[in-house]
């Protein structure tokens, strides 16, 4: 479904994505993982279209390397960032419709929007200002939005950053339903390695901009590799 091959992104002399290859199947949960500074934001604005880059990434076998944002958008792939971009002076419902307005091919469908709030349990929140939300519920708002673009691909940048035990198991029970019930292909970046190996079914491993190596999360985290570069010695 999403094939990154031979990709490399430099600024200056850094290299911030070093030849790096892999494949996303659809239906999966793909998980990333790699200290920071190893690339894996970068990774995530090369597919996405915000830099120009070196190499080939193909989407449902369409060549999609460089186009624009909103292009990429437009064909099935959707992100949410690090930390929550919402629109603050907006209410929940309108963040969500201007996803559902300007992101989806279909055009825009209020029982769509309305099933999203429902979805994401915002539904109770709908009139709420974004900026008036917290934490856990800026990022379901953006998971929202972004699902309300129809999206074939969701990419999620560290979900579970900043957020407590409680919030966590909401969040992977949310990120589950999403990849189950609406057939969404995900691809998940995250420090919380528990969450990968719960999670996803492929765990790729990066480092300097390098893949170290990609698989089964229960071997990948056994990997002397990944043990050295980003586990550490702390594994109990």
């Amino acid at each position: 479904m999403l094939n990154v091959t031979n990709v490399t992104k430099k600024f200056g002399e850094l290299t911030a994505v070093d030849d790096l290859s892999f494949n996303v199947a659809k239906g999966q949960v793909f998980g990333i993982a790699g200290p920071n500074g190893a690339g894996k934001s970068t990774l995530y604005n090369l597919i996405t279209g915000l830099y120009s880059f070196e190499g080939s990434i193909l989407f449902n076998k369409q060549e999609i390397s460089n186009l624009a944002p909103h292009k990429i958008a437009n064909m099935g792939i959707a992100r949410t960032f690090q930390i929550p971009q919402t629109f603050p002076s907006l209410s929940v419902a309108k963040s969500v419709g201007v996803g559902n307005h300007f992101g989806s091919k279909d055009g825009f469908e209020q029982d769509y929007v309305d099933h999203i709030l429902e979805f994401t349990d915002l539904a109770d929140k709908q009139d709420a200002m974004a900026g008036q939300l917290n934490l856990l519920d800026k990022k379901m708002l953006m998971i929202g939005a972004a699902l309300a673009t129809k999206p074939e691909i969701l990419m999620l940048d560290e979900p579970m950053a900043g957020s407590n035990a409680k919030e966590i198991l909401k969040l992977m029970d949310l990120i589950q339903r999403i990849n189950q019930e609406l057939n969404v292909t995900i691809i998940i970046i995250e420090h919380f390695m528990k969450v990968l190996t719960e999670l996803t079914e492929q765990l790729l491993i990066i480092e300097t901009g390098s893949r170290i190596c990609c698989g089964d999360p229960a071997k990948v985290t056994c990997d002397s590799r990944v043990i050295e570069s980003y586990l550490g010695a702390n594994l109990d």
